[in-house]
């Protein structure tokens, strides 16, 4: 079975994001590389961009949550756009909540983590980094 694994683009701040995420989530990062790290005499990297991210991993169950910064020649990343969010499925309503209150933190939710009749729980929220996100737990029957 294949995997799908999100890919977060960020305005230079994508280090801080993923210490964010790592808070929230735990683990470990499996790689860190900086822009400084691949440059090269043919495809020198700007000093200002040089700490920047170019790949990040961070592994949440059993996929991956990666990200890196944009350079500044490829232009802004839209923080505000609206056409994916990243679903986690909690394996639990305490880890729904868990979740659900350490990434919304500074952020915008548009959806409140609720129960619905049937035991399901569901919140949507974009965090402090403009990342949209939905939380979802669904108990057995």
């Amino acid at each position: 079975m294949a995997v799908i694994n999100p890919h977060i683009n960020f305005n230079g701040n994508a280090e801080e994001a993923f210490n964010f995420y790592k808070s929230v989530f735990g683990g470990e990062f499996l790689k860190v590389i900086r822009f400084k790290d691949i440059a090269t005499d043919e495809h020198p990297i700007p000093e200002n961009e040089a700490e920047n991210i170019m790949h990040i991993a961070l592994p949440i169950g059993n996929n991956t949550l990666m990200g890196n910064d944009v350079p500044q020649f490829m232009g802004r990343v839209n923080e505000s756009e609206n056409r994916s969010k990243i679903a986690v499925t909690a394996q639990s309503r305490d880890e729904a909540n868990k979740l659900f209150n350490g990434l919304s933190v500074g952020g915008n939710v548009e959806v409140h983590s609720a129960e619905s009749a049937d035991g399901s729980y569901f919140a949507m929220f974009r965090d402090q980094f403009g990342i949209e996100w939905m939380i979802n737990f669904e108990p057995q029957s």
